[in-house]
């Protein structure tokens, strides 16, 4: 980043008008279970050395958000601190990462007329310049996704996909369909959303051989596991790394209520997840509780501290339920952010 060396006496920030950020039955060839990781890198929000940063509410609630989600070619809204630099003077254009390709000219233009998403699915990072300065926001990708109206009979760009109960209803709210879904590739399915979870991590499990792969993914989501290892960790329980065993499931894969599975199942919809904590990756939950054995009174732990998650921070408010071990997999904890409290 190169910038003149000058100081502006006050700190602004500048909200760009239009959206914000975005949101089983065991597989014979599944998979080993995908983990969370550890990296401790901070977001440039907190940069003393940049012209401009990030507002910390791009970040989310737990500070550990590092993508945000939107649309194609639509207005969006990154919250900045124009330090040492000044929005009026500054200009834009978007730089494609982890494989995207460039094939058109992808947005760009004045800051002064706001953000506008790049024309295409991929991921992206914002580059800003001005006179004698240019800095790339290097901690934040933008993720354009591929419209739910490019699925055509059950499959998207040879992905299978199924067909969603409520999308011949034209059902409005919670159980809308997703409106879009990221695209997954080999290049970039390592992408971090949050400091402790990839893309990779919320996959469907199945169609191993099939790329572009496709996820819907809701923020929220992963800003409450994030919130909800720091509660652990807050707690004198540690969490570091967390076994994520189902993410996003499609409605092919959930199927019509099959082995208890909802048919109007969070996971399809992208914002819920059944994990547990296991930081020794042996593939079992860890004893939380100390009493030497390792069952679902250690998912209990897990559970108060989505509890204290929740009555923080009222707007993630979702289901969770606990599971024992069935022979097949370990205890784990459903979590979810469907908008409203549900526990089983």
């Amino acid at each position: 980043m190169h910038r003149p060396r000058r100081t502006l006496a006050t700190v602004c920030s500048l909200a760009l008008a239009g959206t914000a950020l975005g949101m089983y039955a065991p597989n014979k060839a599944a998979p080993p279970l995908t983990w969370s990781s550890v990296v401790p890198a901070s977001p440039a929000a907190g940069s003393r050395d940049a012209a401009v940063r990030l507002a910390a509410s791009v970040f989310g609630h737990s500070g550990k958000l590092r993508a945000v989600l939107t649309d194609p070619n639509r207005p969006l809204n990154l919250p900045m601190e124009w330090v040492e630099a000044s929005p009026f003077e500054a200009s834009y254009r978007w730089v494609p990462q982890a494989g995207t390709e460039l094939r058109m000219l992808e947005g760009g233009g004045s800051m002064v007329t706001g953000l506008r998403a790049p024309g295409s699915a991929g991921v992206w990072r914002l580059h800003l310049a001005g006179t004698g300065w240019q800095q790339e926001m290097g901690d934040l990708a933008v993720i354009t996704r591929v419209p739910f109206s490019e699925k055509r009979g059950g499959f998207l760009n040879g992905y299978r996909i199924g067909t969603y109960e409520t999308e011949r209803t034209m059902r409005q709210g919670a159980y809308a369909p997703p409106s879009g879904f990221i695209e997954v590739t080999e290049a970039n399915q390592d992408l971090q959303v949050s400091e402790h979870f990839r893309l990779r991590n919320f996959l469907t499990k199945d169609q191993f051989g099939v790329w572009p792969k496709y996820l819907a993914l809701d923020l929220r989501l992963i800003d409450k596991l994030e919130l909800v290892i720091q509660e652990l960790n807050a707690m004198g329980v540690r969490a570091e790394q967390v076994a994520v065993m189902s993410g996003f499931r499609t409605p092919a894969y959930n199927g019509p209520g099959e082995g208890g599975r909802a048919r109007l199942s969070r996971h399809t919809y992208g914002d819920a997840s059944d994990v547990w904590v296991d930081n020794d990756r042996d593939g079992y939950m860890d004893d939380l509780n100390g009493d030497g054995r390792r069952d679902t009174n250690d998912a209990m732990v897990v559970l108060r501290a989505v509890e204290r998650v929740e009555r923080r921070y009222p707007e993630l408010t979702g289901g969770a339920g606990v599971y024992r071990d069935n022979g097949a997999h370990g205890p784990f904890i459903h979590i979810d952010a469907r908008g409203y409290r549900s526990r089983w």
